[in-house]
């Protein structure tokens, strides 16, 4: 009998289960791309910061990631984004998600996840509305990036409950919202000077707006787990700490050690 070959197939890439197109994250601000917010807010633009990743992991639906953004950019683009302007695929984006919506999203999710790198989107509600960012800096720094790689910890907490509505209770208070627009400038100051502590101290500054302004995004009938208790023992514990999205989704925590239970993510560049 001659030598036979045997056919060995390839391992799977875990974009070959999920998909190229890359995820994002939403630190400190989140809220200030709303009009409803920014409109209120008397010292504009505020801002809020967010980070591209690169999809190495899939990460649950309805916990503040994205991943409604990111289905409908894999439904127009297939596989991975094109290579034109990023403000013009945002707006492009967000055209596509929001077209059969009676309360449009806000901008940031396609932003984040468009934008390589580490970006603060500064909103004014003088600047078309407050519907897209009035400017855009970003920093695609290797090591900047390697940094925040190392500090951010991320802990799966629970999907935003079925039904949940995080705006049955808003208490829009002009300096909060200015605190909240003030919090993303924060954080990306702290990231471009590598600075655990500054990172952390936007991180707990935001949520307090949160917990401020729209109250049932961190309290609410529906939600079981108690997230304040939660979220104020790791900011007790390490450098800052908040979450990824409205009713809970993942915790990020700010730390230059290994938080217990905890995985890591990387930012796309």
């Amino acid at each position: 009998m001659g030598n036979k070959k045997v056919h060995i197939p390839s391992k799977l890439e875990i974009t070959d289960v999920i998909g190229k197109i890359p995820y994002r994250m939403a630190f400190a601000g989140g809220w200030i791309d709303q009009p409803f917010i920014s409109r209120l807010n008397p010292d504009p633009p505020g801002s809020m910061v967010v980070v591209s990743l690169q999809p190495t992991v899939r990460f649950m639906e309805l916990c503040g990631m994205g991943t409604s953004t990111r289905k409908v950019a894999l439904k127009i683009w297939g596989d991975s984004l094109p290579d034109r302007d990023p403000a013009e695929l945002t707006r492009e984006l967000y055209a596509a998600e929001n077209a059969s919506k009676p309360e449009p999203s806000g901008s940031q999710d396609m932003a984040g996840i468009i934008y390589p790198g580490i970006s603060r989107l500064d909103y004014d509600f003088s600047y078309e509305g407050g519907f897209y960012p009035a400017q855009v800096e970003s920093t695609q720094d290797a090591q900047i990036a390697r940094w925040l790689e190392e500090v951010i910890y991320m802990i799966p907490v629970a999907q935003r409950p079925r039904n949940y509505f995080p705006l049955g209770e808003k208490n829009l208070d002009p300096v909060w919202i200015a605190r909240l627009g003030r919090s993303g400038k924060d954080c990306y100051e702290a990231i471009l000077a590598k600075n655990s502590r500054a990172l952390g101290a936007s991180m707990n500054l935001c949520m307090a707006c949160w917990e401020k302004i729209l109250p049932q995004t961190v309290r609410h009938p529906l939600i079981t787990t108690d997230l304040m208790a939660l979220l104020g023992y790791y900011q007790q514990r390490y450098a800052g700490a908040m979450y990824s999205g409205c009713g809970g989704g993942y915790l990020y925590v700010v730390s230059d050690e290994p938080v217990s239970g905890a995985f890591q993510v990387q930012v796309r560049i």
